[in-house]
């Protein structure tokens, strides 16, 4: 219960503060990478501070770092700029159709194949997203196509985290936490090449005009400095209190944990930001919630009893 309630207080926590953040300062990009520092110098302040063992990568440990730092980069980027293009609640709507995506990366990379009874709880998951998307008041196409793609970024971060893990050897004290952090710090120095590039030459405009607009968006540099640390740090720990949730759940648990999450997110930024949803959007976004609450569980019953299939072809991630 402790790792739960943590978990959603600093997700919905995450979301507010970058929300607020991206409405008086529009430089996702820029924005995301300061995030991705934060947590960089979080953990590498542990390590040093020896409060954790830092990790000894091997050879095979920086090469799963670099695949799983690029989709941990991009996801970030792309959701941070959905965040900002969009309605925190629209663009949760859109990242509950994650599971599609997973599954679609499984059986493309990994070459698993689940059962037909799987697979069809997901048309709810796409039927009711795309039912919420087209009647949400608050649609965005920018918010839409850049959650989308985050939600590929991270389906196959997590296939090539599992790749790694799967290894008989990447280092010494190579924890998930560890490793974890190991990724925000490359995906922190590779995320400073397109938000440099975008965004480096407005960056300082937005900043000035975010921090010396005397109307009611106007906030001082201090405040806003606060809020962007405040995002930075609560984005990193959010990541590592999943991380002992999962050490410590059933994962029918972490199913049912994980759809609730979505839904207090919503709950809370509609709350927060006084951008109801309409009847027909809380209708979508109900069932396609609900088919991700079916996927998962219908997913943990069938690796449960092992009844997937596989290719005779080899993984691309073991040759």
């Amino acid at each position: 219960g402790f790792y739960f309630s943590l978990w959603y207080a600093l997700n919905v926590a995450y979301n507010i503060a970058n929300k607020k953040v991206l409405n008086v300062l529009p430089a996702p990009l820029t924005v995301a990478s300061i995030q991705l520092g934060i947590g960089a110098i979080y953990v590498r302040t542990l390590w040093l501070l020896h409060i954790r063992p830092s990790p000894r990568l091997a050879q095979s440990g920086i090469s799963i770092v670099r695949r799983v730092g690029i989709c941990h980069t991009a996801g970030q980027l792309l959701t941070v700029t959905a965040l900002g293009a969009g309605t925190v609640s629209f663009t949760h709507i859109v990242k509950a159709s994650e599971p599609f995506f997973s599954a679609a990366v499984s059986a493309i990379v990994f070459r698993r194949w689940m059962k037909l009874h799987v697979y069809a709880t997901l048309i709810p998951v796409v039927g009711g997203v795309a039912y919420a998307c087209l009647k949400d008041r608050y649609f965005s196409l920018v918010a839409l196509l850049a959650a989308l793609g985050s939600n590929i970024a991270f389906a196959l971060r997590a296939v090539y985290s599992k790749a790694g893990m799967d290894e008989k050897y990447v280092g010494d004290d190579v924890t998930p936490a560890n490793l974890y952090g190991s990724v925000t710090c490359f995906s922190f120095l590779l995320s400073l090449v397109p938000a440099v590039i975008l965004e480096g030459a407005s960056f300082p405009g937005l900043w000035h005009d975010a921090t010396e607009e005397k109307d009611a968006n106007g906030i001082s540099s201090m405040a806003l400095i606060i809020r962007i640390v405040i995002s930075g740090l609560t984005h990193y720990t959010n990541n590592e209190v999943m991380f002992l949730a999962l050490s410590n759940v059933h994962p029918v648990t972490l199913a049912v944990g994980n759809t609730l999450k979505r839904v207090f997110i919503i709950i809370a930024s509609v709350v927060v930001f006084n951008s109801p949803l309409d009847f027909r959007t809380a209708i979508g976004s109900a069932i396609g919630i609900g088919g991700v609450f079916s996927y998962s569980l219908a997913k943990q019953r069938y690796e449960k009893s092992g009844d997937t299939t596989h290719s005779s072809r080899p993984s691309r991630l073991r040759r």
